[in-house]
C-alpha cells in the first residue's frame, strides 16, 4: 500500500493566479469569437494526466469546427517528474495544472480536473481504482458531464486492455465508459449539482499505436471509425492545425514535450464505443448545434447570422447595434446552461467589438486581512459607440457588492478618452486566504477532499477579489466584471501581471525541509519571518519532538515595512540515538499564532504561483558513516540531493558543464550525475569521455536513472548496460541483497532490510535490463506477482575506479529524509575509498 509523505500530506494552500494579461484580440479574433457564438455543440477530452491529450484533436474541433472543447485530465500529475526544477509532488501538481491551463489558452479548449491524485505509476487499473476510489471518482467525471454537456466524448485511452499500460491511463477510459451509461440516469445522484445529460456518442481515439504497428492499423477493419484530416490551414492565424497544436504540447515543459510543428495533410481515427455512428463523417450528425436548440433562439440566430455576413474587419464596432439586439435577447432567455455560457461569451465580444477597456489595479500583490488597499480604475472606450459609465463595485466573497467611494456620477466614455479614479477594497477578517479548492483539507493517497462539491471540475478556485463595472452601451444595461490584479513594470519583460491575493498577516520557513544529524552534535536552525504588513511585532518558538532540545525557547521580533524579513536561529541539539520527528516554527502576534509558510513559484511559462503551507521541517538524528568528503555533482533534469549530501557533512560543489575536464574532476572523492542528465543535456557527450577517464584513474561516478528515450550520448556506461521500462511501484515492496562486492551493502555503513522501510511513492525507475559481466547486481525488488529486478544498483570497476549505475529513486527518498536512503547513498559514494 502505498504511503503518503509526512512533509506533504498536511494541510496545504497553493494561491491560484487567474489574473492573466488582458486579452486584446483582433478583429480576426474576434471574428472567430462571433462563430463560436453561433455554434451550440460542445466535444470533451478525457484521459489521466497532464500531456496525455491530444492537442490535434483538441485544436480541430475548437478552431475548425468551433465546438466547445474540454479537456478533462482525471489527475494533476503530482505524481511526475519535474524537469524545469526540483518542484515534485504537490506542487509539481501545480505547475502541470497551470501548464495545462497555458495548453489551452494556445488551443483554444477548457480544462477541468476531477480530485483523484496522481500516486505515481500503476500497473493496473485494479490498484488504481482502488487507491482512487473508484465510486468517488466516477461521481466526479459523471458531475463534470453534466456540468460541461458534451455532445460527444472522446477517450485517449482503450478501456478493454487493462495491464498492457499506465493503471491510470486505463482507469481514465473505464470511467468514462461508465459515466456514459449514469449521466442520464436520475437515480445516479453524483453531486446532486447539474441534472442529468445524455451525450449522444463515445469514442476512443484510436491509432496504429494500440495495434502494434502501421502495418497492422493498415490491415484493420475501420468499418466503425472516423478520421479527420488534421492538417486544416487557418489563414486568420497563419498556422496549421498541427503547429497550434505543437505551440499547445510545448507548454508541458516541466515533462520535456517541446514539439515541432507539421504541416500538411494528417488523419486522425476515432473508434464508436457507444451511440449511433454518423453516416456523414460528422461527428455532431443528429445533434442540432445552432440556436434552434434554444428555446427561442432562432431569432438570435438570424442576428448573429447577419453580424457574421456582415462583419467589418476594419470596424468592429459597427456590429454593436445587432450584437446588443442579441444580448438582449439572450438575457431575457430563463436560466439554464446555454444563457450561462453564451452571456458571457457575447459580452466579450461586445466589449472586443468597441475597444472597452476595464482594468482594477491594486497598489500591492497582496494584503492581509483586515486591511484596505487601494485600487486604481480605468476605463476607456476606444470607439465611436456611446457607452456610460454608471457604477464599480468592488467586492470579495464574503462582502455584498460596495459602489466605488470614488465614483460620484454617470460618465460618458467618449472615444478613446481614458478615465481614471483610485478607489478603497476593505479585506474583511472573515475572509478566506487565497487558495486552490482541491488543497484546502487534508487529503488522502488517492484524492483530494473537496468540501465545496460545486467547484469540483473547476481548474483553479474562482478569484475572490473583483470589480464588476456597471455600463450602458448603445443604450442597454450590462456589467462585466473583472478580477483586480496587480501590474507592475519588469526592466526586461515589461509590463508584468499577477493576482492580488490575500495572505496571513505573518508567514514563517525553515529553509532546510530536513535536517540530518549525523552526531550528538548541535546546530544552528535559520527561521524566516515575512510579514504582510507595516510595523509588525511578535515573537517566534518552535513545536518539536521530546527528546530534542532547543534554545532559545522564543525570540522576539520586529519588521518595520511590509514585504520585509526577519531571520532567527535557533540551536537545535539532537538526541544521542536515533531519532526522527518534525519541528515547527509558531508565531506569536498578538492572541493570534501563525503556522504557514510562503512559497513561491516562478517561472516564465506559467504565471507566477504562490503557495501556503503549514510550515515544517523534518529532523533525522541518524548513526551514519562516510568515507570521503568532497562531492562533484552536475545537475541533470533537477533535484535537491546536493542539498541533502550536505546535510550528511559531505562538501558538494555543483560542476559548471562547460567547464569539466579532466583535471577539474581529479579532486573529487567521487562525481553525482542527476537524474536524466543523459536525456536532458546537449554537452554531456561531450565531457563524458573525461568523466570515464577519472573513473579509470580511481574516481568514483555515480549516474543516476535516465530513460532510454532521447539520450543524447551513445551509451550511459563504460561497459555495455541496456535501459528499459523496468520499476519498482510499490515503495514498501521486499529488497533483497545479492552481493556484498564493493562493500555497498557493508561499508561503511551495515545496509539491513529496515533500511528500505519507509520510502516513499516507490523503490526505482528505468532499470536496466541487459548488462555487462563487468556489472555486479546489488540489490533484488519486484512488484507482487512480477519477476525480480536485479537491475536498481549496478557497480563495477573501471580501470582503478568504480563505475556506478542506479535507477533507485533516490531523488525522493532523500529529500524526504529517508535514513536508509541516506546510508546506502553514502556508501555509493564510499566505494573504494580507505
Amino acid at each position: 500500500m502505498k504511503k503518503i509523505l509526512l512533509l506533504l500530506v498536511i494541510l496545504l494552500f497553493v494561491l491560484p493566479i487567474n489574473a492573466q494579461k488582458p486579452n486584446k484580440p483582433s478583429t480576426s479574433e474576434i471574428y472567430e469569437s462571433i462563430q463560436k457564438l453561433n455554434f451550440l455543440g460542445t466535444v470533451l477530452y478525457v484521459a489521466a494526466h497532464p500531456d496525455d491529450e491530444n492537442t490535434r484533436l483538441i485544436s480541430y474541433f475548437s478552431n475548425h469546427i468551433k465546438a466547445r472543447t474540454g479537456y478533462l485530465s482525471i489527475t494533476r500529475g503530482d505524481g511526475g517528474q519535474n524537469l524545469i526544477g526540483s518542484e515534485l509532488q504537490e506542487l509539481l501538481g501545480v505547475i502541470r495544472t497551470q501548464e495545462l491551463l497555458a495548453a489551452r489558452r494556445t488551443d483554444g479548449g477548457e480544462q477541468f480536473f476531477s480530485r483523484a491524485k496522481d500516486f505515481g505509476y500503476s500497473k493496473h487499473p485494479d490498484e488504481t481504482l482502488s487507491i482512487w476510489n473508484k465510486e468517488e471518482v466516477l461521481k466526479d467525471v459523471v458531475s463534470i458531464i453534466r456540468k460541461f454537456k458534451p455532445d460527444v466524448i472522446i477517450n485517449r485511452f482503450n478501456h478493454r486492455t487493462p495491464g498492457t499500460t499506465h493503471g491510470h491511463h486505463t482507469s481514465s477510459a473505464m470511467l468514462s465508459v461508465a459515466a456514459f451509461d449514469l449521466v442520464g440516469d436520475k437515480n445516479f445522484k453524483s453531486h446532486n449539482l447539474y441534472g442529468t445529460w445524455q451525450p449522444k456518442n463515445l469514442f476512443f481515439n484510436t491509432s496504429w499505436w494500440f495495434y502494434g504497428s502501421q502495418e497492422k492499423f493498415d490491415k484493420a477493419d475501420k468499418t466503425n471509425l472516423l478520421s479527420f484530416d488534421m492538417g486544416v490551414y487557418y489563414a486568420s492565424k497563419g498556422l496549421s492545425n498541427p503547429e497550434i497544436a505543437s505551440l499547445s504540447r510545448s507548454q508541458h515543459r516541466s515533462q520535456g514535450f517541446g514539439s515541432t510543428g507539421s504541416r500538411g495533410s494528417e488523419l486522425e481515427y476515432i473508434e464508436l464505443l457507444k451511440g449511433t455512428m454518423p453516416k456523414n463523417g460528422n461527428i455532431f450528425e443528429g445533434v442540432d448545434t445552432s440556436w434552434n436548440r434554444v428555446v427561442g433562439g432562432k431569432a438570435i440566430a438570424d442576428i448573429l447570422g447577419k453580424v457574421q455576413q456582415e462583419f467589418d474587419f476594419k470596424n468592429p464596432d459597427h456590429s454593436i447595434p445587432e450584437l446588443m439586439k442579441a444580448y438582449q435577447l439572450i438575457d431575457n432567455l430563463p436560466e439554464g446552461h446555454w444563457k450561462s455560457l453564451k452571456l458571457p461569451e457575447i459580452k466579450s465580444v461586445i466589449a472586443a467589438c468597441t475597444g472597452l477597456y476595464l482594468e482594477a489595479k491594486s497598489e500591492s500583490s497582496y494584503s492581509a486581512l483586515n486591511e484596505k488597499v487601494n485600487i486604481d480604475i480605468e476605463a476607456i472606450n476606444r470607439s465611436d459607440v456611446p457607452i456610460k459609465l454608471t457604477g464599480v463595485n468592488l467586492m470579495t466573497s464574503f462582502e455584498r457588492p460596495i459602489k466605488g467611494q470614488g465614483f460620484t456620477q454617470v460618465k460618458d466614455l467618449d472615444n478613446n478618452q481614458s478615465y481614471t479614479y483610485t478607489d478603497q477594497l476593505y479585506i474583511s477578517d472573515k475572509e478566506q486566504f487565497t487558495a486552490p479548492y482541491w488543497l484546502t483539507d487534508v487529503s488522502t493517497l488517492g484524492m483530494y477532499k473537496v468540501k465545496d462539491h460545486t467547484l469540483i471540475g473547476n481548474p483553479e478556485t474562482p478569484h475572490k477579489a473583483t470589480a464588476v463595472f456597471s455600463l450602458v452601451i448603445d443604450g442597454y444595461p450590462i456589467d462585466i466584471k473583472k478580477p483586480i490584479v496587480y501590474k507592475y513594470n519588469d526592466p526586461v519583460k515589461g509590463e508584468v501581471y499577477q493576482p492580488f491575493e490575500i495572505l496571513p498577516v505573518v508567514t514563517a520557513k525553515i529553509s532546510n525541509k530536513v535536517n540530518i544529524f549525523s552526531d550528538h552534535s548541535a546546530k544552528e536552525i535559520p527561521v524566516v519571518i515575512k510579514s504582510s504588513k507595516d510595523n509588525l511585532s511578535g515573537s517566534v518558538n518552535l513545536c518539536y519532538p521530546s527528546d530534542w532540545k532547543v534554545s532559545p525557547e522564543k525570540i522576539d521580533f520586529t519588521i518595520a515595512n511590509k514585504g520585509g524579513e526577519k531571520t532567527v536561529i535557533f540551536t537545535i541539539t539532537p538526541p544521542k540515538n536515533q531519532s526522527e520527528g518534525l519541528m515547527s516554527p509558531m508565531v506569536t502576534i498578538g492572541d493570534s499564532v501563525y503556522t504557514k509558510e510562503l512559497i513561491n513559484i516562478d517561472y516564465d511559462h506559467i504565471p507566477k504561483q504562490t503557495i501556503l503551507m503549514p510550515s515544517e521541517a523534518k529532523l533525522v538524528r541518524l548513526d551514519i558513516k562516510k568515507k570521503g568528503n568532497l562531492i562533484g555533482y552536475i545537475q541533470g533534469a533537477g533535484d535537491q540531493i546536493p542539498t541533502s549530501l550536505a546535510q550528511i557533512g559531505f562538501k558538494v560543489e555543483e560542476l559548471n558543464e562547460d567547464n569539466i575536464s579532466l583535471n577539474t574532476l581529479n579532486k573529487y572523492d567521487a562525481v553525482v550525475l542527476g537524474i536524466r542528465i543523459y536525456n536532458v543535456s546537449d554537452k554531456a557527450k561531450f565531457y563524458q569521455a573525461a568523466l570515464h577517464k577519472y573513473v579509470e584513474n580511481g574516481g568514483t561516478l555515480i549516474v543516476q536513472y535516465n530513460t532510454n528515450r532521447g539520450l543524447k550520448v551513445d551509451a550511459v556506461a563504460p561497459y555495455e548496460l541496456k535501459l528499459s521500462r523496468d520499476r519498482v511501484v510499490e515503495e514498501d515492496a521486499t529488497v533483497g541483497f545479492l552481493s556484498e562486492n564493493y562493500g555497498l551493502l557493508t561499508s561503511p555503513n551495515n545496509i539491513e532490510p529496515k533500511d528500505f522501510e519507509g520510502w516513499i511513492q516507490e523503490r526505482g525507475l528505468y532499470f536496466p535490463n541487459e548488462w555487462s559481466k563487468d556489472f555486479t547486481p546489488i540489490l533484488s525488488m519486484h512488484d507482487k506477482g512480477e519477476s525480480a529486478k536485479k537491475g536498481s544498483l549496478l557497480v563495477s570497476k573501471y580501470g582503478k575506479g568504480h563505475f556506478i549505475y542506479t535507477g533507485i529513486s533516490f531523488f525522493r527518498e532523500l529529500p524526504a529524509g529517508v535514513p536508509g536512503a541516506y546510508k546506502l547513498f553514502a556508501n555509493m559514494i564510499s566505494v573504494g575509498k580507505k
